[in-house]
């Protein structure tokens, strides 16, 4: 299992005790500091089932400097997929948080309880 991570984010801290406290066994991205490629995007969001749009952090700075809100040059569409994920991995802090990828293959962003939940062993 793996979770990415912003340890200065209180939902990624959360994840992490609820980790720790389960016992479970992972291995912590700060995908920050080690921005996952468009490789690794394609692959996760293969596992989430979502599109690139739907991990986007849309109030972020940089989202608004970049205009994503605007359908018209950041349509949620599949031509523009491509664009979406080179626009995640280039500026990761857009992508929600925390990801955490479980050992049987599926993968969820944990912001609630019940998705960090569905990760815990047991």
């Amino acid at each position: 299992m793996e979770i990415w991570i912003n340890p200065r984010c209180g939902k990624c801290r959360t994840a992490v005790g609820a980790l720790d406290a389960s016992g479970a066994e992972y291995t912590v991205r700060r995908y920050l500091e080690d921005p996952p490629t468009p490789a690794e995007l394609e692959a996760v969001l293969g596992r989430l089932a979502l599109e690139p749009w739907d991990i986007a952090r849309l109030d972020e700075p940089v989202a608004k400097e970049l205009g994503l809100k605007d359908r018209q040059s950041w349509p949620q569409e599949p031509a523009a997929r491509t664009k979406w994920i080179a626009a995640l991995a280039e500026h990761p802090i857009l992508i929600q948080r925390p990801i955490i990828t479980a050992d049987d293959g599926h993968a969820v962003v944990a912001r609630t309880p019940e998705a960090l939940r569905s990760v815990l062993p047991g």
